[in-house]
């Protein structure tokens, strides 16, 4: 989805203008607009400069924008209306003396002006304009930050409105008050989704008096003078129908359209997913066939359990003879290291085969997540659905 120039700039303007702000200067590219104070608290981010003039009630100064929707466009506006302005302007007769009619800052005929910061700094560079006066430049174009706020900015403020007929000048004078009908009106988005996507917007209104149904129910509201204000002698008749019984029949009725369309799309999206969840399962299904690897202890080294599964089928060993008396013997330390040496068992293969076994049912769990959070993501993307949201609804009191 897409908006050409000629759009953004129609949705922008539409929305500075019910929001009452005051159009400047506007052209085909661009629109210079002085923000009212509800599209300045919309759009400009400034909770502490407001905070202060709700407490103080100093007057609010808010803020200048030119919006430029197309930048090509602008650019060569003011290009050309730069050099339509260089053509008209008379040229500046030189004099000879070479200043060109200009002497230290002062035109011809005049005596040289000295400043305090001239005398001290030089020639002093201008100054950027700041203050309300300063009107800020940006570009909205399509994906532009700005243009974003505003769609969440009217999304907001949108999302329940309460509007009325305006009357005629004749019903303003006419004896007997005239009433309205309230509807409900309700936008729904219908989004249809698998790997591709496409989405409807129905916009259905509901009677709240007969209980009548109208879909394209926007063409109505669009031949209407609508207002947020209540005319004159005009009366608000009671509905019959509660809002939530109404939301309910806009939803059934909704549901009873949806489910006469053609679905054939659905059935194919299926194809597909069924296709790329074969191949995915039949990748992983090699890698996870692999087992374990066991780790084999050397045969000359038993467990602790096969020790005493061992002695237990055994009698007991006799005691052993007393032959020689050594507490008193001093053994010679070469000995005793070569005994202490065998004694000790080499566990370094073992370590080794018991670490590469761990590495290796790590590794094949994080395979099965791996598998597991591919396959939900495949399913995720190309399971077909329908998904219908309510994006704005409001009442309105229409004759």
């Amino acid at each position: 989805m897409t908006m050409s120039p000629h759009e953004v700039q129609a949705y922008v303007l539409t929305y500075l203008e019910a929001l009452d702000c005051q159009i400047m200067e506007r052209s085909p590219a661009h629109v210079t607009v002085k923000l009212s104070p509800e599209a300045d608290k919309a759009l400009t981010n400034r909770p502490y400069y407001w905070g202060f003039v709700e407490r103080t009630g100093a007057p609010a100064e808010t803020m200048s924008f030119t919006f430029i929707f197309d930048p090509d466009s602008y650019q060569q506006a003011i290009e050309a209306a730069e050099a339509k302005a260089a053509q008209a302007s008379p040229p500046a007769v030189p004099n000879p003396d070479g200043t060109n009619g200009v002497t230290n800052g002062s035109p011809q005929g005049e005596p040289p002006k000295e400043t305090i910061l001239g005398r001290y700094f030089g020639i002093t560079p201008s100054l950027p304009q700041l203050g309300p006066g300063r009107i800020l430049r940006e570009e909205v174009v399509y994906g532009s930050r700005r243009l974003q706020q505003i769609f969440g900015a009217a999304r907001e403020g949108g999302a329940f409105v309460n509007l009325f007929e305006q009357a005629a000048k004749r019903q303003l004078r006419a004896t007997a008050p005239a009433v309205y009908e309230p509807w409900l009106g309700v936008c729904f988005k219908v989004e249809f989704a698998c790997d591709l996507k496409r989405e409807e917007l129905h916009f259905l209104g509901i009677s709240l008096r007969s209980g009548e149904i109208i879909e394209k129910f926007g063409t109505k509201l669009n031949r209407r003078d609508l207002s947020p204000r209540l005319a004159e002698n005009m009366h608000v008749q009671t509905a019959k129908v509660s809002l939530f019984d109404a939301g309910a029949a806009l939803e059934s009725h909704l549901t009873n359209r949806l489910l006469e369309l053609d679905y054939s799309w659905a059935e194919k999206a299926q194809e597909r997913l069924d296709l790329e969840l074969d191949v995915l399962d039949t990748y992983y299904e090699a890698v996870l066939r692999e087992d374990t690897p066991e780790v084999e202890l050397p045969g000359n080294i038993t467990s602790d359990t096969e020790n005493e599964n061992v002695h237990s089928d055994r009698t007991p060993p006799a005691p052993l003879i007393k032959v020689v008396d050594i507490t008193n013997a001093k053994p010679i330390g070469a000995d005793v290291e070569l005994a202490a040496e065998a004694a000790v068992p080499i566990n370094s293969e073992t370590d080794a085969e018991e670490e590469k076994a761990k590495q290796a049912v790590i590794d094949r769990e994080a395979m099965k997540l791996q598998y597991e959070t591919r396959r939900t993501e495949m399913i995720w993307q190309y399971e077909p659905k329908v998904k219908v949201i309510a994006i704005s609804s409001g009442m309105f009191h229409l004759r």
